[in-house]
Order: C-alpha cells, then sequence, then structure tokens
C-alpha cells in the first residue's frame, strides 16, 4: 500500500469544501453529474500500529491517526448540497424570509403585551378619520391656531376634547378633577386644522380644606408617607390654583375660547364666576358657551335657555353621543384663520421620549426643566399627573423631540387595592406612552435606588424593544457624593437592572437644573445608536469571527449548529435574523454569547437588539424522488482521498 504522510492524510480528510470529482460513487450507486461539496462531522481518535493501517517511516514508528467516519442521523451527518446551490445562494429569498421573521415576531409580541384601550366606536370616528386620510397636513403643532376648553369640574370637557381629537386621549372617568394638566391634540374639520387644548375644573370660590379635597378627589395618605402632615395639607391647598394657573395659561395662548357648562346639573355659582372672570379678561377673543350633557334635543333647548343669564349665546351640545358638536365646529372654525403650508411629502422624523417610573420620583419636574416652563403641575400629592403629557421640544443642536409625561406606574395589587379606576387608567396610559415612544427614560429616585417596581418597568422597556437610559433623579440628596460614590452606586443599579446593563446612566437634580440637558443628550445618542443598520458584508465577518472564536456547542448525538447567513432586517431596534441548520443547536447561553459579541464589535448603546433563528430546511432530489441529505455511509481514506462505501 501507498504510504502516507500524515500531513497528506489530513489533508485528504479534512477539505470540508473540497469538490468531489464528477466520477465519485455516489450511496444511491449512480454518479453525480455534477461535483458536489461534502460537509463533514468528523471524529478523529488514536489507535495503536495493530489495529490501524500503518504508513511507516523509515526512522521510527509512530501512532498514526486513523480517522474512523461514520455518518448517520444519529451520531454523525454528512450533507451535501449541490455546488451550485452554494455558489448561488439565493440572498433574495434570505432577505424575504429575514422580513417575514421581523413581523411574525412583532406580530407575536404586540399580542403578547396587548394593552387593555377603550376605543370610540366606528360610528363616532368614520368621519373623522375619512377626512385624516384625505388630506395631508404638515403644518407643525406650534404653528397651528389652538382652541381651549374651560369650565368647573365634570362639566364633560375631557369627553368633548376626546370627541374632537378623535380617540381617547383623555381619561373620562364621572368623577371631578381627573385633569389636571394641559392637554393638546390635534383636530380636522372641513379644511381647518387647529389645536384643541384640555384644561382641568376652575374652583375660583373660596372653599375649605376638606371641601378641596373632595372637589378634586385628592388623598392626604396614598404614596405620601414619608411626607409630613403639614406638607401634605400645604400641598392640597395650593392644587386648585395650580389647576386654574394651567388653565389660564391655556385660555392666553388659545384663539378661540369654548366655555363648557353642565346642563343637566343648571346654572351654578361657580359658572358665574368663571362667566364673569372670562368677560372681564379675555373679552377681545371669540368665546363660545356650550351647554353638554343635552342629549334630548327637545329638552337641550329648555336646559340651555337657563344659561342665557351669563351673557353669551348657548349653544346645547352633547360630547357623549355627538349631537350639536357640528354646529360647535362650524362656530370655532368661524372664528379661525386658515393656514396654508406647502405639502412637503416627507415629514421629518422626531423622536419620541417617554419619562415613566414609579409615583414621586420627579418625572414631571424634568420636564418641566427640560422645556423651560411648568408644563405640568409639580406637587409631593401622589399621582398628581393623570394623563400622558405630550410636549415639542428642541434640543441646543436644533433636534427635536417629543416627550412625554406619564403618571407614576405602582405594582398593580396595589392600584387595585385602592379600587381607583382613575389610576388604572392613569397606569395604562402610561404604558401606552412607552409603546408610542421610542426612547424611555426611566427615572428612579437617588436614596430609593432601585425597587421591585423598577425592574418590572424595566421588564416591560426591553420587551417592548425601546431605546432607554436610566435617569438618577433627586442625586443632591446623596450625602458626601464623591468619584467611587458614584462607581459604587452605578455597580449596584448595573447588578439590580441587569436586563438593561446596556442603558447608559445620567445623574440629575431636576427641581434645581442640574444637568438634565445630559438626558436629551444621551436620549438623541441612544436613537442613533437604535436607528444604525449594519452592511451585510460587515455583520457576517463579525459573526464569522464570533463563531470561530466560539463554535456552538456540539449535542449528545454529535450535531452542532451552523450559521449559514445573517442579514439586520430592521432598524428601532434593530433586527437580526441568523438562517442556521437548525434554531434548536443553538441554546440560549451561544445567543446571549452572539449578542454580547455584536454590542462589543458594532456598538448599539442604549438599545436592544433582537437575534432571530432561522432553521434551514434541505432537500435533494436523486432520480427526480426527494430524498433526505443525511445519509449513513463510511468514509475511508485510499490513494485518490476519500472513498464511499455503502
Amino acid at each position: 500500500m501507498k504510504q502516507m504522510s500524515s500531513l497528506d492524510l489530513c489533508t485528504s480528510i479534512f477539505p470540508l469544501f473540497s469538490p468531489i470529482p464528477k466520477c465519485f460513487p455516489s450511496p444511491t450507486g449512480f454518479s453525480f453529474s455534477k461535483p458536489r461539496l461534502c460537509h463533514l462531522n468528523i471524529r478523529c481518535r488514536f489507535l495503536s500500529p495493530p489495529a490501524a493501517t500503518q504508513f511507516s517511516s523509515d526512522k521510527e514508528n509512530e501512532e498514526l491517526l486513523l480517522a474512523e467516519i461514520n455518518v448517520n442521523e444519529e451520531e454523525y451527518e454528512l450533507e451535501c448540497d449541490s455546488s451550485e446551490e452554494e455558489e448561488k445562494i439565493n440572498f433574495e429569498e434570505f432577505e424575504r424570509q429575514a422580513q417575514q421573521a421581523v413581523k411574525d415576531y412583532s406580530d407575536s409580541l404586540s399580542h403578547q403585551l396587548k394593552i387593555e384601550d377603550e376605543t370610540s366606536s366606528q360610528k363616532d370616528t368614520r368621519g373623522k378619520q375619512k377626512r385624516r386620510n384625505n388630506t395631508t397636513y404638515n403644518v407643525p403643532d406650534h404653528l397651528l391656531p389652538r382652541v381651549a376648553i374651560v369650565g368647573r369640574p365634570n362639566v364633560g370637557k375631557s369627553a368633548l376634547f376626546n370627541r374632537l381629537v378623535g380617540g381617547n386621549r383623555a381619561i373620562v372617568v364621572d368623577e371631578p378633577g381627573v385633569t389636571r394638566d394641559r392637554l393638546y391634540g390635534r383636530s380636522f374639520w372641513g379644511d381647518y386644522e387647529f389645536m384643541v387644548v384640555d384644561t382641568g375644573g376652575v374652583l375660583t370660590i373660596s372653599k375649605s380644606q376638606t371641601n378641596v379635597m373632595e372637589e378634586l378627589a385628592v388623598s392626604t395618605t396614598i404614596g405620601m408617607e414619608g411626607i409630613p402632615l403639614a406638607s401634605r395639607e400645604a400641598a392640597v391647598a395650593r392644587m386648585p390654583s395650580m389647576i386654574e394657573k394651567q388653565a389660564t395659561m391655556a385660555v392666553e395662548e388659545s384663539s378661540v375660547i369654548i366655555f363648557l357648562v353642565d346642563g343637566q346639573a343648571g346654572l351654578t355659582a361657580s359658572d358665574m364666576e368663571i362667566g364673569d372672570w372670562l368677560r372681564k379678561n379675555y373679552s377681545h377673543k371669540c368665546i363660545i358657551l356650550a351647554v353638554n350633557k343635552c342629549e334630548s334635543p327637545r329638552k337641550g333647548v329648555m336646559q340651555a335657555s337657563e344659561f342665557w343669564s351669563l351673557g353669551y349665546s348657548p349653544l346645547s351640545i352633547s360630547a357623549i353621543s355627538g349631537s350639536g358638536t357640528g354646529e360647535l365646529l362650524d362656530l370655532v372654525c368661524s372664528q379661525l384663520e386658515k393656514i396654508e403650508t406647502e405639502n412637503n411629502e416627507e415629514e421629518d422624523y422626531v423622536p419620541a421620549i417617554a419619562i415613566v417610573g414609579r409615583p414621586n420620583v420627579g418625572k414631571s419636574s424634568i420636564l418641566n426643566a427640560l422645556v423651560g416652563e411648568d408644563r405640568t403641575i409639580v406637587s409631593p400629592v401622589s399621582g398628581t399627573t393623570r394623563d400622558a403629557i405630550d410636549t415639542e421640544f428642541s434640543g441646543s443642536d436644533g433636534q427635536k423631540f417629543h416627550l412625554i409625561d406619564t403618571a407614576g406606574i405602582r405594582r398593580r395589587a396595589a392600584v387595585a387595592s385602592t379600587g381607583s379606576t382613575t389610576e388604572a387608567l392613569s397606569v395604562n396610559r402610561a404604558f401606552r406612552a412607552i409603546r408610542r415612544s421610542d426612547v424611555v427614560a426611566l427615572v428612579i429616585e437617588a436614596m430609593a435606588c432601585i425597587t421591585e417596581q423598577d425592574f418590572k418597568i424595566a421588564e416591560r422597556i426591553e420587551r417592548e424593544g425601546k431605546g432607554c437610559l436610566i435617569v438618577v433623579n433627586k442625586w443632591d440628596t446623596i450625602p458626601n457624593k464623591n468619584q467611587q460614590t458614584t462607581m459604587y452606586y452605578e455597580q449596584d443599579v448595573r447588578e439590580k437592572l441587569r436586563i438593561l446593563n446596556w442603558a447608559p446612566i445620567v445623574y440629575s437634580t431636576a427641581i434645581q437644573g442640574h444637568s438634565v440637558e445630559k438626558i436629551i443628550v444621551a436620549a438623541g445618542m441612544v436613537e442613533k445608536e437604535r436607528s444604525r443598520r449594519l452592511t451585510t458584508a460587515t455583520l457576517n465577518q463579525v459573526v464569522r469571527e464570533a463563531v470561530a472564536f466560539k463554535p456552538p456547542p456540539r449535542t449528545r448525538g454529535g450535531k452542532r449548529g451552523r450559521v449559514y447567513y445573517c442579514t439586520q432586517a430592521a432598524i428601532r431596534p434593530p433586527t437580526f435574523v441568523f438562517f442556521v441548520n437548525d434554531a434548536k443547536l443553538f441554546p440560549e447561553t451561544f445567543r446571549r454569547y452572539m449578542e454580547k459579541q455584536l454590542r462589543t464589535s458594532a456598538g448599539f448603546t442604549g438599545t436592544p437588539i433582537r437575534l432571530l433563528w432561522r432553521g434551514r430546511r434541505k432537500v435533494e432530489k436523486y432520480d427526480g424522488k426527494d430524498a433526505a441529505t443525511k445519509r449513513q455511509v463510511n468514509l475511508v481514506p485510499s490513494d485518490r482521498g476519500l472513498t464511499v462505501t455503502k
């Protein structure tokens, strides 16, 4: 037998991608018409010279390597693929499958994270949606005329706001004092477009502290255990004036004022005081008196007639059923100037930043410090913010952001124990704000550090696939701070929020305006990383190096996962699809390793990344019949390389 060196033997055994000659006999007994490529999983062992075929040397006898290759479905596999298939990989098909994989994953995730949301009936919103689809509006929010809705508590201002803007932007509950901050929403009527501003109930009559608490449904106990009783009472006493201040700001910036009253309750002293206040201070503006809750056309005229004494012409409407709102909108639009701008086909993308966290961590203070005005009410009263407050903001570099202040998110059991429908809806609005945002600023209190509820919120952010930065607020309350304090604090945050180990951390004191600009800088950086796309060549190079350094582990049956192709199928968040032989051969540890390698090599700071694994089925045809590619064959060394025997 012809002698072979060890190098020749290994060369004959291990050329995994060497083409086999055309005359090479196949397992089925006929010659391949085209060269084929064989991918082998090989187990090698050393045997003593008597038990192996000896390739002796003139100088000494050595233990020789015998490659025993036994390929079967249980332990080893021989994957034979046509060279034409290998050389002409259908990349377009891979890309199509990647897009489909992203869509399937997104649909599945949306179903899992479905947020219970009350929606208006199709009958109520069909006409408004049709008007929206027929016309393209590219007028910025700050250029639109504003229409403010004012009145005493519980007259239906939020219900009318939802009717005019379409949808359920404001919380509507049959109790007073639900709305406290200003809410803005676009409204369309014919060729007119304007901003509607919802306000809190105005209390202009002097009342005792007990009556104020009952009128506004303010609690002095929930979430305020660490605040002295005197401070609680002072905060409650200031609440009416703060709500009135927000309503005053809305009236001052509006061109038309809708003065809303309750037709079923009749004329009250509060209605008369508000009417006098509007007449004395804003008589130069258009004031429309709308009598709400007039569902019956016959009774509506009688109910509205009672309000002639206010000095305005009353108009009976019903915000719930929609009766009379068409006439109201006609009257509003007759007092507005039509704004015409050139319609641009592409609007500039404005990222949305949601500010979320537990109650009383300083979310509203951060929003006010960023925009430079009292956009929302800041109070130690727990649950001051009810709705999600949207605000446009421009950074120092001119970058525009859409800021969303949210209500504090408490534990589900704590919310359920209070039985408060308003708080449940507020938490629901906060989760909806996370869903419609691009970057989430998770605010934690410095002294409280990380709680279990913070971790629950972090899990929600990661599952939603949103960019995130961790804002440690009230940093000034930490005594004797130094560089080591920051380092130890960050280590504690990273350990307790392991699910957000990729999120940057910002330290701020919002009440004093310290370092709040760093929040916008970090959010802009996170949004850029979230929108970044890697080229396919760069991505596959990173994957090849990662697999070469640490291959997927073998199973007990001897199988090992193989990566054929990788592509980035989506951004926001970055989503990568791996096409492999079998997704089950890649355990969770290897998938985390691959994610870590992608972050190390490509960055993606502040954003979660999705790795989707797609198995590839391989079927070949022999004699026009489908046959599995895995076959049990024996390969032994010969003078011409490897010989296959059945």
